[in-house]
């Protein structure tokens, strides 16, 4: 496994450019609990900061495949200086209005316009595609973002909670700006990586990658996966809480997180001779069992313990989303496209979060973790309407649907 890994950083410029994208996609979740944080701690108000880090996490989801639709007509080094300093400069003006009481209103306002930062996996993921496209490698390169992700979504919030609690309360929004600009400045000047431009063919090139059916599927399927870690992540707290020590909920994110990120490392250094589609059936079939334990979960080392086994699908199943994407979609719509997957993940687990504490506050735990299995069989549901579509795609691509020698798992 070590070798597969090893094997994909040979390239030129690989280590270079991943570094630099792991330290440009910290912000994302750093900046939202850091909102979140910030807010409880300077204005006492738990709803208000909620609505607002959710302001924040929805105008990413939308945005930011406007920012990615742009690269790919643009350059990732025309587009991401711009939209990297709109989005510091709606933070930084964010962290004024929230240090000087300023009007409610205006937290929201440059919430939204914060929301313009990048989606640095995907352009993280559009340098791999160009490097290793038609190759296993790609597949690896792939499994790797997704436990990259998975840490990233481990290490922020917590770091989050810890800056802006033990130093300032501006802390955490303040270093993920800092951060952003780094990342950003380190990744774009890295040319010989850089996606080139692809050409636009047709009249029609200019519409949204979302309005192709098979993506938008795609992305309403992730948005149902990604209510699942955030159910665990109120349901996680909540448990912890009624044991007298909050600080546990850390624990099951990060055993969800290994889960998955095991997973992915192993599903990444495998070869496989499976259709694509069938391999998307068996992830979601398998992410949409695993909630029903949940049902069973009545403290926080059961939940650690099904966790677990709810994340041991989680990473594969966006790694074979990916490639999927990476198949079907033109060249020159791939960064977008992309973005809508992570864009779709992104707000289910907003949703996941706000929806599971409604229901969690209302009618128990039992309920509580309920909105697992509704989102676990709306995926499932969606995943089988989405095959007929996904098929006649791929086979349109002319790269048909299986998978050989681990490309594209």
């Amino acid at each position: 496994m070590a070798n597969a890994y090893r094997e994909i950083f040979t390239a030129p410029g690989t280590k270079a450019f991943s570094s630099a994208g792991l330290i440009a996609r910290l912000p994302l979740p750093l900046t939202h609990m850091g909102i979140l944080t910030m807010l409880s701690e300077t204005t006492g108000e738990y709803g208000l900061a909620g609505l607002v880090a959710g302001t924040f996490t929805f105008s990413m989801a939308f945005l930011g495949p406007q920012v990615s639709k742009a690269v790919d007509r643009r350059g990732q080094s025309r587009v991401l200086p711009l939209a990297t300093g709109v989005s510091v400069l709606g933070l930084a003006a964010l962290l004024v209005c929230a240090t000087g009481d300023a009007p409610s209103w205006t937290l929201f306002v440059f919430a939204l316009l914060s929301g313009l930062m990048p989606s640095m996996s995907a352009m993280v993921r559009a340098r791999w595609t160009e490097i290793y496209r038609g190759t296993p490698q790609l597949t690896t390169a792939y499994s790797m973002e997704s436990v990259v992700d998975e840490l990233t979504y481990v290490i922020s919030p917590a770091l989050a909670v810890v800056l802006s609690t033990a130093l300032f309360p501006q802390a955490a929004p303040l270093f993920a700006g800092l951060l952003l600009v780094v990342g950003v400045a380190l990744f774009v000047p890295q040319k010989r990586t850089e996606p080139p431009v692809k050409p636009r063919v047709a009249s029609g090139d200019d519409t949204s990658a979302i309005r192709s059916a098979p993506v938008l599927l795609l992305a309403l399927v992730l948005l149902c996966g990604g209510v699942i870690p955030g159910m665990v992540d109120t349901m996680g707290l909540a448990f912890a809480e009624e044991q007298g020590n909050k600080s546990l909920g850390g624990v099951i994110f990060t055993v969800y997180a290994i889960g998955s990120g095991l997973s992915g490392l192993l599903f990444g250094a495998r070869s496989w001779s499976v259709p694509l589609p069938r391999l998307l059936l068996l992830g979601v079939a398998g992410t949409a069992l695993t909630t029903l334990p949940f049902l069973l979960v009545d403290g926080v080392v059961g939940m650690c313990v099904v966790v677990f086994l709810a994340g041991v699908f989680f990473a594969p199943t966006m790694v074979v989303v990916m490639g999927i994407v990476e198949r079907m979609t033109p060249e020159h719509q791939l960064t977008e496209a992309m973005t809508w997957m992570i864009a779709g993940l992104q707000s289910g687990v907003a949703i996941g979060a706000a929806v599971t504490g409604v229901v969690y506050d209302r009618f128990g735990a039992t309920a509580g973790v309920s909105v697992a299995l509704v989102a676990g069989a709306a995926a499932l549901v969606l995943t089988l309407c989405a095959l007929p579509s996904l098929r006649t795609r791929l086979a349109e691509a002319g790269t048909g649907t299986t998978v050989s020698a681990s490309a594209y798992a």
